[in-house]
């Protein structure tokens, strides 16, 4: 084989791979939590966000930790997530270049409406998470390093609980509407953000047991990744998004999302507030 024809062969995986991660400079990759998918809020957004901007988004719904690993990898334009320790991590270690608050819901507790574990009602979702240890019941996680998944964890630590081996807590390792569907055929209970909860509660039927606790609040983030993690960040159209994101007019759109099915909203706008506590 000629040398210049062997050269090419060599070359071509190579091209390959830094080809399939390009986009072009209209196009941007947002990776973020599954909860703004699963509850329509990005379905929304995102024409609203291209009709403004002529940007083309590609959404990548995994979970925070997961998003935030692929910003590290220079695999993602811009984040929208919700695990504020893990964020500030990202942040201090120079991944990302801008964080804004955008909005905030709560977590809650949901099961089946026999609550085998007796928690309805309860004020404190630690207390919940030790009756539910207690009486072995049911219980599912994500268990996929997203924000809900670390706030659960944060949770059975406070209350002092090592799931870790228990036959009754159970990993689905997928999204937040997905769980909730397993959750339900298999009436266990599970931590969810409130948005998701309301988009999915006619097909799963769980009731909220928990709610209103301090440590369940629920704050998302917009990220812009640091351009110098790879040449193939759009830089210019991520800014764009973070931009659009804070904006007063989306904030309003928010804040109204969800009224009309509902009765109120699924997220509270944040832009320009002090940070939720």
């Amino acid at each position: 084989m000629k040398a210049g024809v062997l050269a090419m062969v060599l070359l071509l995986p190579f091209l390959a791979t830094a080809g399939a991660g390009c986009t072009t400079p209209n196009d941007i990759i947002l990776a973020t939590t599954t909860s703004t998918q699963d509850s329509g809020l990005l379905s929304m957004l995102i024409p609203d966000f291209r009709q403004k901007t002529g940007y083309n988004v590609k959404t990548i719904a995994v979970g925070s930790g997961q998003a935030m690993t692929m910003g590290e990898r220079g695999e993602a334009d811009v984040l929208l997530v919700h695990s504020p320790d893990r964020e500030m991590e990202f942040m201090n270690d120079g991944h990302g270049i801008d964080r804004r608050p955008v909005m905030h819901n709560d977590f809650i507790i949901v099961g089946p409406a026999v609550d085998p574990a007796g928690i309805r009602g309860m004020k404190s979702a630690t207390d919940a998470l030790k009756k539910i240890a207690g009486k072995k019941a049911l219980f599912l996680s994500r268990g996929d390093n997203s924000g809900t998944h670390q706030l659960e964890t944060r949770l059975w630590t406070d209350a002092g609980i090592n799931t870790r081996g228990e036959t009754w807590y159970q990993s689905t390792g997928q999204g937040m509407g997905a769980t909730l569907r397993v959750a339900a055929e298999k009436d266990a209970y599970t931590i969810t953000d409130r948005a998701t909860q309301l988009a999915t509660a006619g097909n799963t039927r769980l009731v909220i047991m928990v709610e209103g606790d301090k440590p369940l609040l629920n704050v998302y983030h917009v990220i812009q990744v640091n351009p110098a993690k790879s040449v193939r960040i759009n830089a210019r159209g991520a800014r764009a998004f973070v931009d659009y994101m804070v904006s007063a007019d989306t904030q309003k759109l928010i804040a109204r999302f969800g009224t009309d099915r509902y009765g109120s909203p699924l997220f509270f706008a944040d832009a320009g507030k002090p940070e939720p506590k």
